[in-house]
């Protein structure tokens, strides 16, 4: 497909390339995939001198977008854009021009090691010369060298760091995550800030029946089965499964055939029906309506329509005052964020048909309102991401009204809104200061996605951002932590997201900011454990050089202390549970080193201690007359009680030592 070419739409076509529509006969097209709306968008034929049909926005409807899928009709549209030209094309350039960051950990960790092994080396340096000037025995001095350079260069680093974020992939995958990107473990227990999607992801992308209405004033809320409410109910959506397609595409004729199986009877009924004649929508009428012959043997048919409220009022010819009662309802309806259908039906006689379904008889049936339903564990996964200091905002392609009622239904109460409109006006300086109060975005396009996460980002915020669709894509790689959904989600979200919900449940991604959070305060244990057990080991190579003492430790001593119990030691942290108010504490500020100042100090303090009382135990073996071998090994052993004392010490921030004895 070029540009030029013309293309033949029907019902299930995926659309090739972007494309101006020339003809279009009931043309609706599933654009979810570009705006996140989940219900479908009528097309049209503009009038050329209107301007529209040039208009290269998503929400034109004479135009189709490649990677959308037509659910109803038929059309000729002529291709406009190809490939990085057509809106899904641009959204795959914005994807591959956002730079991938560098972890913060793995820094971190390089330049520890990094001043370690500089300071370890001149030391070891520095020992050789001294050793071999002042003794005069360079073997030894060498040996002594080799000895110091390895208890004083924390080798363990890097085993621990990739160990740790190994585990914890493999932890997080337990909870139903899977993580692409290691990285994201260590970023989850700093987020700020989750920017969520709404269609798939905070919501199930499918529409359901939620609300009724006849004529007589009586509603219903539906949140079981159709088949517990009265009659008058089961007809109305009897009514409106007639007036949609047989095999359904659409996600709301899907919802009526769906509440149509629930109704006892109702299939059985229309065993024998036949589908004569339908008529489609117009620009001058949104209506459509399906006429059925009940048996082969009788002329006698039912017309069933359903379209827009107004539409459905007009075939009907209410009367003023049922028209005012008509309106009060779909305002209430649509104050929730509902979309509402009318539902109509007539008589008629086979052979005889009118043309236009404008000349039947209607009467008015009832009102439908459909919503794509919130995924039960939503609100609250939600409140716990707050009581964890984790602020949400929902940005979202859809209407205001439905993102304000989602918005509510989730728990986000008093949130202002903002629609794309109003985000174009906004610079950057501004868009950051209405991001501090503001909560919920509506009418958002991909770029703008992007742009909120940058300009978060820009503000200090570490950002996790949720989406399923292809207009996520680009803020999903932005983002510090992106999150895709695993089943509803599509390649590209999944691609370009740092973790991936197998099961699309929201609620995992608060137990996996626990489990982020308590790798990285296992990580931190580790490397303060490390930290403090090189303290004993190094002073015990270096003090024979101080004292001219015999050497205690030769390299092999080193190389199994360093080697073999100290990585063993270090990845025992690895397993150590969470601490109690991990979801109860705000999140760490990113920019706080891995070892503070502080931390390193009570981590060489309690080497300090352990490495006294080694020395103290030293002198009084040597002066008892033992032999050297003797005295080495008792030390040695006393070394590795040492070394088991220093865990303990370190499996927590604030329990006691008693405390972490009980939990051995």
């Amino acid at each position: 497909v070029v540009e030029g070419d013309w293309l033949i739409l029907e019902q299930g076509d995926r659309v090739p390339a972007d494309a101006l529509l020339i003809e279009a006969h009931n043309l609706e097209a599933d654009e979810s995939l570009l705006t996140g709306e989940s219900t479908t968008v009528t097309k049209f034929v503009l009038d050329l001198e209107g301007g529209s049909v040039g208009d290269p926005t998503i929400s034109s409807p004479a135009r189709v977008y490649a990677s959308t899928l037509i659910t109803r009709g038929t059309g000729h549209a002529l291709v406009c854009a190809t490939g990085p030209r057509t809106r899904i094309g641009q959204i795959g350039l914005s994807l591959a021009s956002t730079p991938e960051q560098q972890p913060r950990l793995r820094v971190q960790t390089a330049r520890i090691v990094q001043l370690c092994g500089m300071g370890g080396g001149a030391v070891a340096l520095l020992i050789v010369l001294l050793y071999g000037l002042l003794r005069g025995n360079w073997i030894d001095a060498l040996l002594a060298g080799i000895a110091a350079g390895m208890s004083l260069l924390p080798e363990e680093f890097p085993v621990v760091l990739t160990v740790f974020l190994a585990m914890g992939a493999w932890r997080i995958s337990q909870v139903g995550v899977l993580t692409r990107r290691a990285a994201a473990i260590e970023a989850l227990g700093s987020a700020t800030i989750l920017c969520t999607d709404k269609t798939g992801t905070l919501t199930e992308n499918r529409m359901a029946i939620a609300a009724l209405w006849l004529p007589t004033g009586e509603a219903a809320q539906v949140e079981g089965s159709i088949s517990d409410h009265p009659a008058a109910f089961h007809t109305l959506v009897e009514m409106g499964l007639l007036a949609s397609a047989s095999v359904p595409v659409d996600p709301m004729e899907v919802a009526f055939h769906e509440s149509g199986q629930d109704i006892v009877g109702s299939a059985d009924a229309r065993s024998g029906w036949a589908l004569v004649h339908s008529y489609g929508l117009s620009p001058d009428l949104l209506a459509m309506s399906n006429v059925w012959q009940q048996h082969e043997s009788s002329p006698d048919c039912i017309v069933a329509a359903k379209g827009a409220p107004e539409a459905i009022a007009s075939l009907c010819r209410l009367d003023e005052h049922a028209r005012k009662c008509l309106t009060d309802a779909v305002d209430v309806m649509a104050d929730k964020g509902i979309r509402v259908l009318g539902v109509a039906r007539a008589k008629a006689v086979h052979g005889s048909l009118p043309q236009s379904q404008t000349d039947h008889c209607f009467e008015l049936v009832g009102l439908v309102g459909l919503t794509d339903p919130v995924r039960p564990d939503v609100p609250d996964a939600i409140a716990r991401c707050r009581s964890a200091g984790i602020r949400i905002i929902m940005i979202t392609g859809d209407h205001a009204a439905t993102a304000v009622a989602v918005a509510r239904q989730i728990g986000l109460t008093g949130a202002t809104i903002v629609t794309g409109g109003e985000l174009s006006l906004l610079d950057d300086l501004a868009l950051a200061e209405r991001l501090k109060t503001d909560s919920v975005f509506a009418r958002v396009l991909p770029e703008q996605k992007l742009r909120i996460v940058q300009v978060l980002k820009a503000s200090g915020e570490v950002v996790a951002m949720t989406g399923d669709g292809v207009n996520d894509a680009p803020s999903l790689k932005a983002a510090d932590i992106g999150i895709a959904m695993g089943k509803r989600g599509t390649d590209v979200a999944r691609e370009a997201a740092a973790i991936v919900l197998l099961n699309d449940d929201f609620g995992s991604i608060v137990k996996a900011i626990a489990l982020g959070r308590r790798i990285y305060d296992n990580i931190r244990k580790a490397m303060g454990f490390i930290f403090a057990v090189h303290v004993p080991i190094a002073g015990l190579a270096l003090l024979p050089l101080i004292t001219g003492w015999p050497l205690l430790f030769g390299p092999v001593h080193i190389a199994i202390l360093e080697m073999i119990i100290d990585p063993v030691c270090a990845t025992v942290f690895e397993a150590e549970h969470e601490e109690g108010s991990i979801m109860q504490r705000p999140p760490r500020d990113p920019d706080t080193p891995l070892l503070t100042r502080t931390s390193i100090a009570s981590s060489i303090g309690g080497g300090l201690i352990g490495f006294t009382m080694l020395a103290i135990l030293f002198l009084v073996l040597s002066h008892a007359g033992l032999a050297e071998d003797m005295v080495r090994s008792l030390v040695f052993f006393a070394l590795i009680g040492v070394i088991l004392a220093l865990i303990l010490a370190s499996r927590s921030f604030g329990t006691t030592l008693a405390d972490a004895l009980k939990g051995t």
